[in-house]
């Protein structure tokens, strides 16, 4: 009747079947408690299976073929592999949308700062998940000039303040050759205004680039440097901030604690630009505003081959768009930190409009 029962089972694309389905999420339930390899009669123990620890080891046997569980040592019982992990993170992500209230209130009140209430998310997150994290400050994409001031700071430099979306402001010094009267600042104001304002980077093309400089004169050496000055601040290529909290977390997980390992992990997390390929990836295409889970060998970077990194993208508006990644062992308790992160993401979203409400009506008044 068992074996009639297996026949009957559906088979799935990758091999499983249902039973094999069960047995494997119970392997990776069981690792990710204990972090111990997983044996047979572990296994049998979960009433809802029914199984024998002969069926059991048979159809572990059948997994490890397919590369969904490996044996560390002869005699030992099986971990997960990444294909494991990978399938088990894309059900879970399927069947759960996790509830964003656990976290209701563990933000105390925002401060003014913006990177004061990233700190304090940060930290937050790492002592809730017990794994660290990473969170970036929000940056502008997909913007366009709002407008641009120049203003003499002496006789051989101007200050070119570019606004952009979301009302980031970037100051660039420019030196020029010699002092430029209140007309030509006037002139150079004008011309930039009217010609830029409300473009994106994709309008600003060469041969607007060559007008206005045609347009400028002998000021054109100063209008290429503005432009240039432009292109940055609509690329957001400002150095980007990066907030991080519970390096040392890293050091209770017996898998990423050795010296070698555990040296390059909290190396990584002093390294702001190592860091900050976490949110580009995070903050990359259309798909930037979900979750994203890195496995492994999928991991941005180098240091974290070992580990899992989960990533959410919160939205501030006008494109102001900032990411927070959770990074542990690849047992991480993938369910807790899908949930902290989509609840932290609203939080955040919803701290930004309550905020923007209040400055909004006190500037009405």
């Amino acid at each position: 009747m068992a074996k009639q029962k297996k026949e009957n089972s559906e088979v799935r694309a990758d091999g499983l079947d249902e039973r094999k389905l069960k047995i494997l999420h119970a392997v990776i339930r069981n690792y990710l408690e204990t972090g111990e390899p997983v044996g047979s009669r572990t296994i049998s123990k979960y009433t809802d299976l029914n199984l024998s620890s002969a069926t059991i080891r048979n159809e572990m046997s059948d997994l490890e073929e397919l590369g969904y569980i490996i044996q560390p040592h002869t005699s030992a019982g099986r971990i997960p592999t990444d294909k494991a992990y990978r399938l088990y993170v894309d059900t879970m992500m399927e069947e759960k949308d996790r509830e964003i209230n656990n976290l209701k209130g563990m933000l105390v009140e925002a401060e003014e700062k913006m990177d004061m209430m990233l700190k304090n998310v940060a930290k937050v997150l790492a002592v809730n998940t017990n794994y660290a994290t990473v969170v970036t400050a929000p940056a502008i994409h997909g913007n366009k000039l709002k407008f641009i001031q120049i203003s003499r700071v002496d006789d051989s430099q101007i200050l070119a303040t570019i606004v952009v979306e979301g009302n980031m402001i970037r100051n660039n010094m420019i030196s020029v050759d010699e002092p430029l009267t209140d007309e030509t600042m006037l002139k150079l104001n004008i011309l930039l205004n009217t010609h830029l304002t409300g473009m994106s980077l994709d309008e600003i093309n060469l041969g607007m680039i060559t007008h206005l400089k045609e347009q400028a004169g002998i000021d054109s050496k100063i209008v290429g440097e503005i432009l240039d000055a432009v292109a940055q601040a609509i690329r957001g290529e400002e150095d980007l901030e990066v907030y991080t909290s519970g390096a040392n977390n890293i050091l209770k997980y017996p898998e990423l604690a050795d010296n070698q390992r555990a040296g390059d992990l909290i190396n990584t997390f002093e390294e702001k630009q190592a860091l900050a390929r976490i949110a580009a990836d995070s903050l990359e295409g259309d798909a930037g505003t979900g979750i994203q889970i890195y496995i492994g060998e999928e991991a941005p970077i180098e240091a974290m081959k070992d580990c899992s990194v989960v990533t959410a993208t919160y939205e501030l508006g006008e494109g102001m768009r900032g990411s927070i990644a959770i990074v542990g062992p690849k047992r991480m308790d993938y369910e807790k930190v899908v949930g902290t992160l989509k609840t932290m993401k609203v939080e955040l979203e919803d701290m930004y409009k309550k905020k923007s409400s209040k400055k909004s009506k006190k500037s009405d008044q």
